[in-house]
């Protein structure tokens, strides 16, 4: 072999020769394919770095926007912060008006109750007996003379009137604002209501209550009871039954030994019997007391039981002026939808009705009892 050429072997262990130049020639071949790969690596890279940049000026401007948001809510929330502090400011001042008014207004009325117990001593008669809603009218005759024990004259006092009114199944009880509605509704008697492909017959009728019209009562204050009013709502009975006992037990209080006590849950009110007849009359005489109840001490009204017995009673029909009865309702859909689609048929002007006060509907075999209670004179 000459200083020219050299051997080489091939894949397959044959030698074979090549010449310097055609070496040359590979090797150029091969670092242009690198170049070339560099080359395309280098545009990859630098369109990678261009997409960064451009994520990374976008990130920039969201931080900004995100940075100035921030600032503006801040300032909002600070703002918003100092009118809160003088709201708050303004109600303080005048929840201190308010105080000073209540307290004197306050004063104004035990000036006034005063007065007014030393009037009702006089004849022996209560008026803060249980605030029931009963179911009477007219004016009742109460301290009649020697009857009463007053010895003082005839007075007379008066009650809301509180009806409970079974009803049966199949019935509803629609109150309109406007009495010409109701009394429209009854004298048309029959009415159809369609209720979806279906059409159903209802009856009208006036509801009509025995009330009295007269009523006189003997009356005399019980010696040994108190009626204790303005207790607080919503407290537990057993509890509030033994701190009441305990405190009127204790002499300190004007108390002596308690023989029973019970809650009236018509009124909320309670009433303390005592085992002697002298003990009731000292703490009525006060009026008022503060009674430590638990967690706190409330300021409540104890003023003498009075007990009656009817000694004259005359009754008269009453008819409800803008409550209408309707009877005749078949159990055909769920009780929600029978009374709203009933309700919705019954204000319509077109079927003779017009705004509605109150409804109640009771499906068949179910009991309810409706409450009427006095009618208030509609405003002009």
């Amino acid at each position: 072999m000459s200083d020219e050429e050299f051997s080489l072997r091939n894949t397959s262990g044959e030698v074979t020769s090549a010449s310097p130049l055609d070496n040359v020639k590979q090797e150029i071949e091969k670092y242009k394919a690198t170049h070339k790969k560099l080359l395309a690596e280098q545009r990859d890279l630098s369109k990678a770095k261009d997409d960064l940049m451009d994520i990374t000026k976008k990130f920039q401007m969201r931080s900004v926007t995100l940075r100035n948001s921030l600032k503006e809510e801040e300032k909002e929330q600070a703002q918003g912060l100092e009118k809160e502090k003088d709201k708050l400011s303004a109600l303080q001042k005048e929840e201190s008006v308010l105080k000073a008014e209540i307290q004197k207004t306050e004063e104004e009325l035990g000036h006034f109750d005063r007065i007014n117990h030393q009037l009702k001593q006089q004849t022996q008669v209560s008026t803060a007996v249980p605030e029931k809603m009963v179911v009477f009218t007219g004016d009742v005759d109460v301290g009649m003379g020697a009857r009463a024990g007053a010895g003082a004259g005839a007075s007379s006092f008066g009650l809301d009137a509180r009806i409970m009114y079974p009803m049966e199944g199949g019935t509803a009880l629609i109150t309109f604002e406007d009495e010409e509605v109701a009394q429209n509704i009854v004298s048309l008697k029959k009415h159809e209501i369609q209720l979806g492909e279906c059409t159903i017959t209802l009856e009208a009728k006036p509801v009509q209550f025995l009330m009295p019209s007269h009523i006189e009562m003997d009356t005399d204050v019980c010696p040994r009871r108190i009626l204790i009013s303005n207790l607080p709502k919503k407290f537990e009975e057993s509890r509030l039954l033994d701190r009441l006992e305990i405190h009127f037990q204790k002499k300190r209080n004007r108390g002596g030994e308690v023989d029973s006590i019970d809650l009236l849950h018509d009124s909320g009110n309670v009433v303390i019997t005592f085992v002697d007849d002298d003990v009731a009359k000292g703490l009525t005489d006060m009026e008022y007391h503060d009674v430590d109840l638990g967690k706190k001490k409330y300021r409540l009204r104890v003023t003498p039981f009075v007990n009656g017995k009817v000694t004259d009673l005359k009754t008269r029909i009453s008819v409800s002026r803008r409550t209408v009865l309707l009877t005749g309702i078949p159990n055909i859909m769920e009780p929600e939808n029978m009374q709203d689609s009933l309700e919705i048929h019954f204000q319509k002007g077109g079927n003779g009705g017009g705004e509605v006060d109150a409804f109640i509907y009771n499906p068949v075999g179910h009991n309810v009892v409706a409450v009427f209670e006095e009618d208030s004179p509609k405003k002009e």
